[in-house]
């Protein structure tokens, strides 16, 4: 098994040293992609966009990205992905031969296990579902003739893996992830995806199941750690490899670590959930104008931008977790509810005012 693994690894290195030495004109491309595909987008751009177009989807993309997120979690901690700008320090595969120079960029130093990609699993499952969404709801009119449905589909599918091959391309370029554990995270998205493309609860769920779900993700997360690390596993390890073989410390992030994204997602679960059952939602929910909906989309964009470049500090663990939590919620809270508030009072002045 050991071999097998050893041979998969050097082929990805092989892999990365020849996207660096023969596409390295295309480094800034790469790093766009892997900035993009960050499931940070998905809450602060698209989750915005859809809420406020057809808010079953937005619903969905946070469903998918949060629970795709968590089993990522639980995945590598399972698997224990090597990640390749340390393994190749570190491994005797090579033995007398001199081992492969690979690049690393600021967006190469990530702090858990590599398999599998959360890049690939988290941009799979939100393409896989917001593809699958637009079909669904432009196939559902009566008028969609069979040419046109069919030229629909081939378009928005090969955009898809055109997406899913760019993510790919740009996580082993960087030096983060094999080409196995880009390709697993693919499927595994997709799997993700397809699921919550079947449940119907998630749209009618209560501020109850929302806590309980959240807590029971939480609780199982932290509890696998706890009961692992009580049997000599320290899932940890990986934060002190980063540590080590990173070229530049300041690549190092503690946003990276495993219970920083663990956090980050339940809140966002969380804050979907109080936002959903916020009193300024429901006063707001009938309101459908296209003003009113273009005025919280951009509205939205804008202030959640801002938010988004407020850093907790990094300097205690513990606070940065909580506040790190406390951001995550109030994003969809805010998105939600607090914003198509602000909006709708803004958009009513002016008919109070001819009164």
């Amino acid at each position: 098994m050991n071999t097998l693994m050893d041979a998969m690894h050097g082929f990805g290195v092989s892999t990365t040293q020849y996207l660096q030495t023969h596409y390295s004109d295309a480094q800034g491309w790469f790093l766009f992609i892997s900035f993009a595909a960050d499931l940070r987008n998905t809450f602060f751009v698209f989750f915005p966009i859809w809420f406020h177009l057809r808010e079953s989807v937005g619903i969905k993309l946070i469903w998918v990205a949060v629970v795709g997120d968590w089993l990522n979690l639980v995945f590598k901690w399972i698997l224990f992905g090597e990640r390749p700008y340390w393994w190749v320090h570190e491994t005797p595969y090579y033995g007398n031969m001199s081992v492969p120079h690979i690049e690393q960029f600021p967006m190469t130093c990530e702090t858990g296990p590599g398999s599998p990609s959360g890049h690939a699993m988290g941009a799979a499952g939100v393409y896989y579902a917001m593809v699958t969404s637009i079909l669904t709801i432009m196939l559902s009119k009566k008028k969609t003739s069979s040419s046109r449905a069919l030229f629909l589909r081939g378009s928005l599918w090969a955009l898809f893996w055109t997406v899913q091959i760019c993510v790919c391309l740009s996580r082993v370029f960087i030096a983060a992830h094999f080409p196995h554990q880009v390709i697993a995270g693919v499927i595994t998205g997709m799997i993700v995806a397809e699921i919550f493309n079947r449940q119907q609860w998630i749209y009618h769920a209560n501020l109850q199941n929302y806590f309980n779900i959240t807590l029971l993700l939480l609780s199982f997360a932290v509890g696998f750690y706890v009961l692992l690390k009580a049997v000599g596993v320290d899932l940890l390890w990986t934060l002190e490899k980063a540590q080590k073989w990173c070229i530049n410390p300041a690549w190092v992030h503690m946003d990276t670590t495993p219970f920083a994204s663990l956090l980050r997602n339940m809140g966002t679960l969380f804050g979907l959930g109080l936002g959903l059952h916020s009193p300024l939602y429901t006063e707001n929910k009938q309101s459908s104008s296209t003003p009113f909906r273009i005025g919280s989309i951009i509205s939205s964009l804008l202030l959640l931008h801002l938010f988004d470049s407020i850093k907790p500090p990094t300097h205690m663990a513990a606070l940065f977790y909580l506040l790190s939590f406390c951001k995550s919620a109030t994003v969809p809270l805010a998105t939600v509810s607090i914003i198509p508030y602000c909006v709708s009072g803004a958009l009513s002045l002016p008919n109070k005012k001819q009164l």
